[in-house]
C-alpha cells in the first residue's frame, strides 16, 4: 500500500525548486508531510510555489540563492535550519544548459553551466552533510540526466557535468555511509520542464510539435512528465530505499536502451 506521510515531520531543501522537476518534487513532498527549503534564483518562481504549498496546507520557505555561490549556499542551509530545526533530506537539482561547439563556446557560460550543474551541488553536500549528522541520519538525491551516459551535438559543458554527478554521487555514497546518509541520483530522459521548452523554441517549427517529435525517440513514444521523475525521487529519500546508496537511476522511458538498429 502506498504510504503518503513518508516525510511526516522532516525537513527537505530542493534547489531549482522554482520550476518543472525541482517544484514537483518539493510539492510531492510537501503532501507527504516534510517542510521544505525551496532554493532558486528566481525568487518569483520560488514564492510562487512556497504558496502553492501553504494554501494546500503544508510547510515551505523560499530562498533566493545562486546555488554556485558559497555564501549564498550557507545561507540558504542557515535558513532551512532556523525555520525548521534542521535538515534531513537534499535533493539537487538546480541546473542550466547552454549550448554550443567548445570552438566557439565562452569560458564564462562553462563557468555557468558546470559552476550551477557540479559545483552547485558540491557546495550544497558541503554545508547540507553537517547538518544531516546532526540528526544522525539523512538522504540526498542529485539530479543529473541520461547525458551522462550518452549525449547528444553541442552539450559539452552540460554533458561533463551531469557525468560528473554521477561520480560525484558514488563517492559521496561512499563517504557518508558511515554518517547513515545515502546519497544517490537519477538521470532522466527528456521531461516535459521549461528547460526542455527552451529547446523545443530554439528549434526549427511549433515548439508543442517538437517535443512530441522528441518523444517519439523515446521507445514508450513521448517524454516523461515532472511527476514521474518525482516519485523516482521520492523512493529515493524515502525509508522504502534504504538499501540504496550509491545508486545512479536512469529514468529514461527507455532513451538509452536502445541502438541505432
Amino acid at each position: 500500500m502506498k504510504s503518503y506521510d513518508r516525510f511526516s515531520g522532516t525537513v527537505a531543501i530542493v534547489t531549482g525548486g522554482g520550476m518543472g522537476i525541482g517544484a514537483t518534487v518539493a510539492r510531492a513532498l510537501a503532501r507527504e508531510g516534510a517542510a521544505v527549503a525551496i532554493v532558486d534564483l528566481n525568487g518569483d518562481a520560488a514564492q510562487g510555489v512556497v504558496k502553492e504549498v501553504t494554501e494546500s496546507g503544508g510547510k515551505a520557505t523560499p530562498v533566493v540563492a545562486n546555488v554556485g555561490n558559497v555564501a549564498d549556499v550557507q545561507r540558504a542551509v542557515s535558513i532551512a535550519v532556523q525555520e525548521f530545526g534542521g535538515i534531513d533530506y537534499l535533493v539537487n537539482n538546480a541546473g542550466v544548459v547552454i549550448y554550443g561547439e567548445v570552438p566557439d563556446f565562452a569560458e564564462a557560460d562553462w563557468d555557468t553551466v558546470v559552476d550551477t550543474n557540479l559545483k552547485g551541488q558540491f557546495l550544497m553536500a558541503k554545508y547540507v552533510i553537517p547538518e544531516m549528522r546532526r540528526r544522525t541520519t539523512g538522504a540526498i538525491v542529485n539530479i543529473a540526466s541520461v547525458q551522462a551516459l550518452i549525449s547528444q551535438r553541442e552539450v559539452a559543458a552540460y554533458a561533463a557535468s551531469k557525468g560528473g554527478i554521477v561520480s560525484l554521487t558514488k563517492t559521496l555514497a561512499l563517504d557518508h555511509a558511515k554518517d547513515r546518509i545515502r546519497v544517490n541520483c537519477v538521470l532522466p530522459g527528456s521531461v516535459r520542464t521549461p528547460m526542455l521548452w527552451h529547446a523545443a523554441e530554439l528549434a526549427p517549427g511549433d515548439p508543442e510539435d517538437t517535443i512530441e517529435q522528441w518523444g517519439k525517440i523515446h521507445p514508450r513514444g513521448t517524454v516523461i512528465e515532472p511527476e514521474e521523475i518525482a516519485a523516482v525521487v521520492l523512493f529515493l529519500l524515502s525509508t522504502d530505499a534504504s538499501a540504496v546508496t550509491g545508486a545512479a537511476y536512469v529514468a529514461d522511458a527507455g532513451l538509452s536502451a536502445q541502438a541505432a538498429f
